[in-house]
């Protein structure tokens, strides 16, 4: 007789990780320029912020040690207003502030690169490892066949 398993566990089968790679949906931020695209992105950050554009703007103004208006945001978050872009500084504060790591990842995917959280760091450099021992074994393979048919060994 077999086991039934309790209705309320999940099969193994069913559960997919989660993706450590958070970004936005392209088709929300696609644009024609970079600029643009620069301002889809702090729209939609903001928009996905629990603290709100004014809350934002305050945390930001208190994180910098100076003004960040609601004026100043709203610009940068439109497209329409390609003088007005975000310097860096800003853009650190406005990551620090909502905790959206989908800015980072954008900026990222721009490279060719991904941003993870840090707890899967050693699981990286563990799978980096593991492939360099893979390439090692594969040229000491074939300099050892290389050995052989040429009678060093």
């Amino acid at each position: 007789m077999t086991r039934r398993p309790h209705p309320a566990q999940l099969d193994f089968k069913d559960w997919t990780p989660p993706d450590p790679v958070v970004a936005f949906a392209p088709e929300r931020i696609r644009a024609a320029s970079l600029s643009s695209e620069a301002a889809k992105v702090i729209s939609e950050t903001l928009a996905a912020s629990e603290l709100g554009r004014e809350g934002v703007a305050a945390a930001m103004s208190a994180y910098l040690g100076r003004e960040i208006s609601l004026n100043m945001l709203d610009k940068y978050a439109s497209e329409a207003a390609e003088d007005r872009q975000m310097n860096v500084v800003i853009l650190a504060a406005l990551i620090a502030v909502t905790d959206d790591r989908r800015v980072l990842q954008w900026l990222a995917e721009k490279q060719g690169w991904i941003v993870v959280p840090d707890r899967y760091r050693t699981v990286i450099e563990l799978a980096q490892r593991e492939e360099a021992i893979r390439r090692d074994k594969r040229v000491v393979k074939a300099l050892r066949r290389d050995a052989i048919s040429g009678g060093i060994l």
